[in-house]
């Protein structure tokens, strides 16, 4: 589309009404609008036509149309984080990552749908569901950013994860998620659930794309003390195949695995490595629990329980975590994170691996994919493959991952829209 756009083949104004028109013909559907943000979009689309014409080209986001989850704020519009208590809620700021979007020249269409304070797929309008099976959730918390994205109503959206809210709508959905290092973009103007472990970043429908998304959002901001400038280069400096990709042994043979016959031909050397496997882990997600029961002191206070999943009871009994398991969590955490890097020191990313609770908790990246498709019911699902990488490795993640991809070609397959509005008389209505 960037080319398109570039050479002024379709202006941005008629994307941006494409968009727009698409968002409103599926969403009865798949729930996943939650504001649609039309006049700023057009008057956006109408610059980024303007500049283009008079040769200020911005780079590969200039005039794409996109949609943020719905805990990235922007003034003027409702920020609702998918909860009931805060559906008319309207915070005045501009989140870090929509004003480098903005700067980027990209076009925001939508507040996409998230589960109720970062939970799911359930908010208060219903169910955000996904564009292969509308029967079924889109999982969350991502959620409509992730259906959007799929369903082709957005060019990209924005995303966030706390505990698998990237990953795991992405993997329902046939998505490309990246979820960067912990602390590569400011959450200045989001919601915190968690603050040592929340992350925000880009749902696509490929690899390469992810990477122009992180390209334009990554950076310190000097508003989120979390927020850090690392290097970040696209495409890779190096050749693929000088990397050492980890995988984690199983009762199959290498030979065996499709994937790294995929990598082996790919010319990476493949390297067998153990994640760290401690009976404690589940504990620690203690350290969440008690970060979101402070987050959200003020509501449990109120008695403040409907319209928000199954929180209120994490809410309440955060409030009886004595300071000395919080702390003694992350000293644990601690050295967890020191085990990851020993892992981390044999290879510069690997695939695959239960390990999303490791790894937001030692934040390191992570890139899902589709992987192929497999039956559920009467439907073809979406399987998806995991890349995990080095702390602020995503130069290296990312060119694996665009690698594989353009080998595999399992991204290129589309949901059966046609079949999205023939089913509409099956589902609930939006509430």
């Amino acid at each position: 589309m960037a080319a398109l756009v570039r050479t002024r083949q379709i202006s941005s104004l008629e994307l941006t009404k494409f968009y727009l028109e698409r968002l409103r013909k599926y969403d009865p559907v798949l729930h996943c609008v939650v504001t649609y943000t039309e006049e700023l979009a057009l008057k956006q689309a109408e610059q980024a036509d303007r500049e283009i014409a008079a040769g200020r080209y911005r780079g590969p986001l200039h005039g794409i149309p996109w949609g943020a989850k719905d805990l990235v704020a922007y003034p003027g519009y409702r920020t609702t984080w998918g909860a009931a208590p805060f559906k008319d809620q309207v915070i005045n700021v501009k989140a870090t990552a929509a004003q480098r979007l903005e700067d980027a020249g990209a076009v925001l269409v939508a507040k996409l749908s998230l589960g109720a304070l970062a939970m799911g797929d359930q908010w208060f309008n219903g169910m955000t569901r996904t564009p292969w099976n509308p029967k079924l959730g889109s999982s969350g918390s991502s959620a409509g950013s992730a259906s959007a994205t799929a369903a082709g109503l957005v060019g990209f959206a924005i995303g966030g994860e706390t505990l698998g809210s990237i990953v795991s709508p992405c993997r329902q959905c046939g998505t490309t998620g990246l979820r960067p290092t912990f602390g590569r973009v400011s959450l200045y103007g989001c919601m915190s659930l968690a603050w040592s472990m929340d992350k925000l970043g880009p749902i696509t429908r490929c690899v390469e794309d992810c990477a122009l998304v992180f390209g334009a959002i990554h950076g310190a901001d000097g508003l989120d003390a979390a927020a850090v400038d690392r290097p970040f280069h696209w495409p890779m400096g190096r050749d693929l195949r000088s990397l050492r990709v980890g995988y984690i042994e199983t009762d199959r043979s290498a030979k065996e695995r499709s994937e790294l016959e995929v990598l082996r031909q790919l010319g990476v050397k493949l390297v067998p490595i153990k994640l760290p496997q401690k009976p404690y882990l589940r504990a620690l997600l203690l350290i969440l629990d008690t970060e979101a029961a402070t987050a959200f002191d003020d509501i449990t206070r109120q008695g403040i329980t409907e319209g928000l999943n199954v929180w209120p009871r994490t809410f309440r009994l955060g409030q009886f975590i004595p300071a000395v398991e919080y702390l003694r969590a992350n000293r644990v955490r601690t050295l967890l994170m020191r085990e990851m890097e020993e892992v981390m020191s044999q290879v510069d990313l690997y695939v695959g691996g239960n390990d999303l609770l490791v790894t937001n908790l030692t934040g390191h990246p992570m890139v899902v994919m589709p992987n192929g498709f497999q039956k559920r019911g009467e439907t073809d699902m979406p399987t998806s493959i995991t890349f995990t990488g080095r702390l602020y490795g995503e130069s290296e993640l990312l060119a694996v991952g665009h690698a594989y991809q353009q080998a595999s070609g399992f991204h290129l397959r589309r949901p059966p829209m046609d079949k999205l509005t023939a089913s509409t008389g099956d589902l609930p209505a939006k509430k």
